[in-house]
């Protein structure tokens, strides 16, 4: 016999006894699974965790408000290097900043960017390595094992024209007891460089 269209079979309707087997046998899988895990599975460790802070981006100087007045010209970012600078497993950005000129040669500003905590905020400056009230500009920038190294480029005297600078001098800053130190490199390491 036939069954009438919209009646089902007893044997094919779902009883709660059926759906409580097919639970269970699901539970069973799932915690089986969770034992069986590929040889070189390992518990995550604070290591993993700095590697995923590091993963962050690195500050956009482009988001920063620098303190240099440029009065009616604009600030120019020139270079950004990144690397963990402090070694806390997180990027720092190193920026070169000078207003911005046709001609000339405008002093430097060098700042060290953090990421905030608040992840919709803008980048701070956490450090200034060069002023440009100190009057140098920076030739060349590189960030390698959390060393900042820099070629500066600057004026004996008021009279040597701006286009032209006299003084060359090699410099790193290193991360110590809580604040970068800056060395000068040997003069020839500073030919070397320039």
């Amino acid at each position: 016999m036939q069954p009438l269209a919209g009646q089902d079979l007893l044997h094919t309707q779902p009883r709660p006894m059926h759906w409580l087997a097919t639970a269970t046998a699901i539970s069973a899988v799932v915690a089986a699974a969770s034992f069986v895990q590929p040889p070189d599975a390992t518990a995550t460790t604070s290591h993993d965790v700095r590697v995923a802070q590091s993963s962050v981006a690195a500050p956009d100087p482009a988001k920063v408000t620098f303190p240099v007045d440029c009065g009616p010209n604009r600030l120019d970012v020139v270079k950004k290097v990144s690397g963990d600078l402090d070694h806390d497993g997180t990027t720092e950005t190193v920026a070169v900043v000078r207003c911005h000129s046709e001609t000339g040669t405008p002093p430097s500003g060098v700042y060290v960017l953090a990421q905030p905590t608040d992840p919709k905020a803008a980048p701070r400056i956490v450090a200034t390595l060069l002023a440009p009230a100190q009057r140098l500009s920076v030739q060349n920038l590189v960030v390698k094992d959390g060393t900042i190294s820099a070629a500066l480029l600057g004026y004996s005297t008021l009279d040597v024209p701006r286009c032209c600078p006299d003084v060359h001098k090699s410099v790193k800053w290193q991360w110590q007891d809580g604040k970068f130190i800056q060395s000068e490199l040997p003069a020839a390491m500073s030919t070397e460089r320039a």
